[in-house]
């Protein structure tokens, strides 16, 4: 598989010709150094991880900085929140574009320094783990729910990892050295049943009561461990969409996880027939499309503006983006076979918002219109 074919490429090479800085975010192992490399392969490589280079940045970062100039990779650079001004200094004198890209899994390490010392000199672009569109090409994969279980990261795809061997060890290493850097939790192994019990609320209401309940953890910690999730790309949580139409919305967000292939092995789900009588079947079908969504957003530089919609009437819908001033409603449903019933969320909330586009995505074969509905084959996004 060709790693260095990513969709994003195109957006980051345009935006190192307008800005002094690039900054890639992602998950840990999303393809990040590999991107950079690709993207400048002239470029000197300095790997922050290192102990002996982080200790020369974080006792001297002014000769740090000047010892990598003329284009630069500073890779995992949240490890050395000490640069940042500097960057700002030297990238001031210099007045030159391109010359730096930075690196980094903790996103809001890099957003914080960000907006203190590099605002309006760097672009911020998001890596996730690799679209169906990126390697469909390059796959044997043909189900959903096969590609539910791969999920995305390069390195299962590249070195066809079976995913119980992938995830189990990808999730030890994520709680032991990023969970680890960033909360002082004395028990690894409540942190890691926090996750279990979140990829089993997947496509849920966040109902912090409730994880503080069944862990025996008061709800600060709850919010806060889910905010280091989000943070280091694991999981996110979908906001309610805001117009009312004049009936009461939920606004609790519901919880979705970055890459799927996290939440079937945080579940157990370890083939494609336990998918398909899993509980989680549904949910885990609606994960994947809406992480397609944003992968294709993501990609173009944009930042999809996405939410999910649900009355107290139960009236619902899946996704919805805002796009370029338009609406557009997404159903999504895991069944092989068509029901005239899919469609009855996007006929209700047309009735609400007449502007909106409705589409249903599933897993059936069908690409046709339906009642002003578009009906796609969820390989059909792009």
């Amino acid at each position: 598989m060709e790693i260095l074919n990513r969709k994003l490429f195109q957006k980051a090479d345009s935006l190192l010709n307008k800005f002094p800085f690039l900054a890639i975010t992602g998950p840990r192992q999303s393809g990040k150094t590999t991107f950079a490399k690709s993207l400048k392969p002239k470029y000197k490589y300095v790997n922050l991880e290192l102990p002996e280079l982080r200790s020369f940045a974080q006792s001297d970062p002014l000769g740090f900085l000047k010892s990598y100039q003329d284009g630069v990779i500073l890779d995992e650079v949240q490890r050395v929140p000490e640069l940042f001004s500097y960057l700002q200094v030297i990238s001031d004198q210099r007045n030159k574009v391109g010359e730096y890209i930075l690196t980094g899994s903790q996103n809001f390490l890099l957003s914080n320094n960000i907006s203190q010392s590099l605002a309006g000199r760097i672009a911020i672009l998001n890596l996730l783990p690799f679209s169906w569109e990126e390697i469909a090409k390059n796959t044997q994969l043909e189900s959903w729910e096969g590609f539910a279980l791969a999920g995305g990261y390069p390195r299962k795809h590249m070195y066809n990892i079976e995913p119980s061997d992938f995830y189990p060890n990808y999730i030890q290493t994520y709680i032991e050295r990023d969970v680890r850097q960033i909360l002082n939790i004395k028990d690894l192994v409540i942190f890691q049943k926090f996750m279990q019990l979140l990829a089993g609320r997947t496509g849920q209401l966040f109902n912090q009561s409730s994880f503080s309940n069944e862990l025996g953890i008061d709800q600060k910690t709850v919010n806060s461990w889910l905010s280091v999730l989000e943070a280091t790309f694991i999981a996110f949580r979908l906001p309610s969409y805001f117009r009312s139409f004049n009936k009461r919305i939920i606004k609790t967000p519901k919880i979705y996880f970055y890459d799927t292939g996290i939440a079937c092995s945080l579940l157990g789900i370890k083939t494609n027939n336990d998918l398909a009588i899993h509980f989680a079947k549904g949910p885990i079908f609606e994960n994947l499309i809406i992480t397609e969504i944003m992968k294709s957003e993501l990609n173009k530089g944009e930042i999809p503006n996405i939410y999910y919609w649900r009355d107290n009437h139960q009236n619902e819908v899946d996704l919805i983006m805002e796009k370029g001033g338009n609406v557009i409603a997404y159903e999504l449903k895991s069944s092989e076979t068509f029901h005239t019933d899919f469609l009855k969320g996007l006929k209700y909330f047309q009735k609400l918002a007449p502007e909106t586009f409705p589409m249903l995505i599933y897993a059936g074969n069908l690409h046709l219109e339906r009642e002003g509905i578009q009906i796609r084959n969820w390989k059909d996004l792009n």
